[in-house]
């Protein structure tokens, strides 16, 4: 999906005591055990990547100490959003929404016109959220005869 960073809604406030903030250098392994716990081996791998970049390209969703969700930019891709991902717990709350505008207000800040989600699951969410159009033709796109298993 290809959202136009140029057009995007103002930030939310983040939900009542979470803390959006981008993910420091020292937290590199506990928050991509965390990703590779909940949602396995590649996000992990994309999060490992996100801590390479200068600055950091994850962002955290961060309540009392315990991660919620995480977003990361550039990695598949430069220009690339995703993977992003909240906690059972958390979801419904609007911390995944506040993660999204985030990253998008921060690559828009770096100087980015374009955001392309590279791997969509909720494609409705993201249309709503950041007004995010389907780019015809592009599944798998650049994920096309990746490793799994």
């Amino acid at each position: 999906m290809l959202v136009k960073l140029y057009e995007l809604p103002e930030r939310p406030a983040a939900p009542t005591g979470v803390d959006l903030r981008r993910a420091l250098a020292g937290e590199k392994h506990r928050v991509t055990a965390w990703v590779r716990q909940r949602w396995g081996d590649g996000w992990a791998s994309e999060c490992e990547v996100a801590f390479a970049r200068e600055p950091i390209a994850c962002l955290l969703a961060v309540e009392d100490n315990d991660l919620l969700g995480f977003a990361v930019y550039d990695v598949a891709a430069r220009g690339v959003f995703g993977p992003i991902g909240v906690d059972e717990p958390a979801r419904r709350r609007g911390v995944g929404t506040a993660l999204l505008l985030e990253t998008m207000h921060l690559m828009r800040a770096l100087g980015y016109a374009y955001a392309i989600v590279g791997w969509v699951g909720p494609a409705e969410w993201y249309a709503h959220a950041v007004g995010a159009a389907v780019i015809p033709d592009s599944e798998p796109g650049m994920f096309r005869g990746m490793l799994r298993g």
